[in-house]
């Protein structure tokens, strides 16, 4: 499947009360290439006390608020054998889904693993203009759609000694 990805990135504040309440699941990404980037993904949904897997492959074109997004999913097997291949850190995060004013919602993604006390979000919109003329709620921090070092794709590159930079950022700036 592909599509038009029009997205923001801001770092958290405040966690939303009762952050539980929120439907949520967990991530487990890794890429195969940082650029161009080439990730894969496993989805692991909880509801009703069962779990269902997802396995997907997704590539994504140039730029930082708007980029073409390519989908495919993949079976198990694929997906473990793309996980050998992979180069860096894998990115491990639970992602809660808050409803936001105006039919939007933040991805809310808290990490764990080598990214441990990272906490961002990101907010999906239909069009360029809804993306820059929002103005979010005050629990959410300032915007770093822009500093290439929150993007995934760059943060599965990161040293030991850049990420602990990157996590210092995050708490002196937000």
């Amino acid at each position: 499947m592909k599509n038009m990805e029009i997205e923001k990135k801001f770092l958290i504040k405040e966690l939303p009360d009762s952050l539980d309440n929120y439907s949520h699941y967990e991530i487990e990404q890794a890429y195969i290439s940082a650029s161009p980037a080439i990730r894969i993904r496993k989805k692991s949904v909880f509801s009703d006390g069962n779990k269902s897997l997802s396995y997907i492959l997704t590539v994504k074109g140039k730029g930082l608020i708007k980029r073409e997004e390519f989908e495919l999913l993949l079976e198990k097997n694929e997906y473990e054998n793309l996980l050998k291949k992979a180069e860096g850190n894998i990115i491990t995060k639970c992602r809660y889904l808050i409803p936001l004013a105006g039919g939007l919602t933040l991805e809310l993604d808290i990490f764990e693993g080598v990214f441990k006390g990272l906490v961002m979000g990101e907010i999906e919109f239909p069009d360029e203009d809804s993306a820059k003329k929002y103005n979010p709620p005050a629990f959410i921090g300032r915007e770093v759609t822009f500093d290439e070092r929150f993007h995934n794709s760059v943060m599965s590159t990161m040293s030991a000694e850049g990420i602990s930079d990157l996590l210092t950022l995050m708490n002196e700036r937000n």
